[in-house]
């Protein structure tokens, strides 16, 4: 019988951080002992964002490095991970019954909020691997996404969305101090997830002033949402880590059962 996976929501965080020794590292490596291997791994990621909904068809990915300005031991690293083709033609039919377009693609590589995680948490790069973009459009959208890949949950899939916490990138410092609306941000969201209030995800503009701060932009507040909602939205969260990068880039994880 195969084990009914949860759903996980990581932060991923600047790509050199995966060149450190971080608090947030060390609780990647340890996601991957915390469950059987799965049968694959289904990522939704801050970085893909697409109308119609893209999903990685290939049967091998490249490691897309999609950032500049990094040492250079960043660009040598390499995560090939197989594909499964299969997987994602039955994502595509799922996702168009629940009124989704689709589109499989067959030569898009894994972007750094796939393969920096994955490199992390299951380095042998052994668990095909499947992407599916962002929807376009509002969180509810990506609830609704969430919704509809919740099943594969039961087929031993892991679907992690990939994002982060707290990801406002002018608000970075290497002196490594923590900004009072940064930590208070990630309380308030730690007791939206684990108070059970799913519906404050999706208004959190209007639920907290502090959001636009941490989120000036949704992409990597998106993925979040949608992991809930493949976990099942009527239920609480629980966070397996926090912590903070470059001062006030939130790394929290979540798991969603």
């Amino acid at each position: 019988m195969m084990p009914h996976y949860p759903t996980l929501f990581i932060s991923h965080g600047a790509p050199d951080f995966i060149l450190t020794e971080q608090e947030a590292v060390t609780a990647l490596r340890e996601i991957g002992e915390r469950f059987p291997q799965p049968r694959a791994i289904v990522v939704i990621s801050a970085h893909w964002t697409r109308h119609p909904l893209g999903i990685t068809a290939g049967t091998a990915h490249q490691t897309i490095h999609d950032f500049g300005g990094f040492p250079e031991a960043l660009y040598q690293l390499a995560y090939p991970a197989k594909g499964y083709p299969e997987l994602a033609t039955s994502i595509a039919d799922s996702l168009t019954t629940h009124g989704f377009d689709t589109e499989l693609i067959s030569d898009r590589g894994l972007d750094h909020g796939v393969w920096i995680p994955l490199m992390l948490s299951y380095p042998q790069a052994d668990i095909p691997v499947v992407q599916v973009s962002l929807p376009s459009g509002e969180l509810k959208e990506c609830a609704r996404l969430g919704k509809a890949l919740m099943p594969l949950r039961e087929h031993g899939m892991l679907i992690i969305g990939s994002g982060g916490s707290v990801h406002n990138l002018g608000a970075m410092n290497r002196e490594g101090h923590t900004d009072a609306w940064a930590s208070g941000f990630e309380s308030w969201l730690q007791k939206a997830v684990e108070g059970n209030r799913f519906d404050d995800l999706l208004t959190a503009e209007q639920a907290t002033p502090l959001f636009r701060t941490a989120h000036p932009t949704l992409e990597h507040f998106a993925p979040l949402v949608t992991a809930w909602a493949a976990g099942d939205q009527t239920r609480p969260g629980k966070r397996l880590h926090h912590s903070f990068t470059y001062g006030n880039i939130g790394m929290s994880m979540f798991e969603f059962h």
